[in-house]
């Protein structure tokens, strides 16, 4: 059974860090893209980041860039996404997804949730002074 299980949120000041983890369960992370997307209350679901599996192409949202890191420890089979200097605005449920149908085209600069058919169940990220 396919499970994406993501780890890492909580409560943090402005300014503050921290590092969200996404594992597979039941498969490999070797061969599929992931992508992280977030939702905050009363506004639709946002891509962030995602990282291409074919040739590790990275793609940031505005919002985030410069500022978080998408990563893949395949020893660890683990995505990870590091925030720095997390801002109010970032307060949000954050979501690891993936496709496992196709390696094709997951990944690219829009950070389209319909390109993803896999999700995790989300986790909780506070930004508050």
């Amino acid at each position: 059974q396919l499970e994406l299980v993501e780890s890492g949120g909580g409560l943090v000041q402005p300014g503050g860090s921290l590092r969200l983890s996404c594992t597979p369960s039941g498969f490999s992370l070797d061969y599929y893209a992931f992508g992280w997307f977030r939702q905050a209350p009363g506004k639709e679901r946002e891509g962030i980041s995602c990282i291409s599996s074919m040739d590790g192409t990275i793609h940031y949202a505005d919002s985030v860039k410069g500022r978080f890191t998408i990563s893949k420890d395949n020893a660890a089979n683990t995505v990870y996404l590091q925030m720095n200097n997390l801002k109010p605005e970032d307060t949000a449920i954050y979501y690891c997804a993936t496709r496992i149908d196709t390696i094709v085209a997951v990944c690219n600069e829009g950070i389209s949730s319909a390109n993803f058919g896999s999700w995790g169940q989300g986790t909780q990220v506070t930004v508050s002074s």
